[in-house]
Parts: C-alpha cells; structure tokens; sequence
C-alpha cells in the first residue's frame, strides 16, 4: 500500500508543465500534471486509452477539432489513439491515469515537445 496527495508539494513552473508518478499499481500510472494557466499540451495520443480527472483548476481539452471544459472535479475517458490537446485556463491540477503498458517517458516527452 502507499500513499499520496495530489494537493501537497504542488511545484508549478512558470516556465514548463510539470509532470510526476504519483502512484504505480499492477494495471495503472497515476500521474499528476501542473499546468499554469495558459500552458498547454500540444495534440498527442496515447496508445491505450486514459482517464483525466481535473483535481484543481479548469481545462479546455480538445479532442479532434471539438473542445470540451473542464473544470475541478470533472473526470473524462478517452480511447487510445485519438488525438486531443490541452489548455490551463486557470493553474490546474490534472490527474492522468495511464495504463500500466503505457509509459510515463511518453508523458514527458509530450510535455517537452509542447
């Protein structure tokens, strides 16, 4: 068992989108995301379908040509493969649950491509 918080040591970045595992299980990667308002994930897919629940905040999360608001509290499926991006329309803390097979690098290298 282990225990964390996606509300504690929140270490937003002026600069960059800041990503960090929170939580690995047997069939998932949790994954927290700070977005400061007006950072955005440019359009990427994953290759396994994902969950991403808005903890603090309020996204638009685009997904092929439509966007979506998001604001805390809201949570969102999408299958693999399909294109989506998103914007922090205010400081934001987003939960991402990857599947155990994708990896946390593909995250990453998202966020430094955006």
């Amino acid at each position: 068992m282990k225990i964390e918080s996606f509300n504690e040591n929140l270490d937003f970045n002026e600069k960059k989108i800041v990503t960090k595992v929170l939580l690995e299980t047997s069939f998932s990667k949790e994954i927290r995301i700070l977005l400061k308002q007006g950072q955005m994930m440019k359009e990427h897919k994953a290759p396994f379908p994902i969950i991403v629940h808005i903890i603090d905040g309020q996204i638009d999360f685009g997904v092929q040509g439509n966007v979506h608001p998001l604001k805390k509290g809201d949570i969102i499926t999408l299958d693999a493969n399909i294109p989506h991006d998103l914007t922090a329309l205010q400081d934001s803390i987003v939960r991402l649950t990857l599947s155990k097979l994708d990896t946390s690098e593909r995250v990453e290298k998202v966020v430094s491509d955006s």
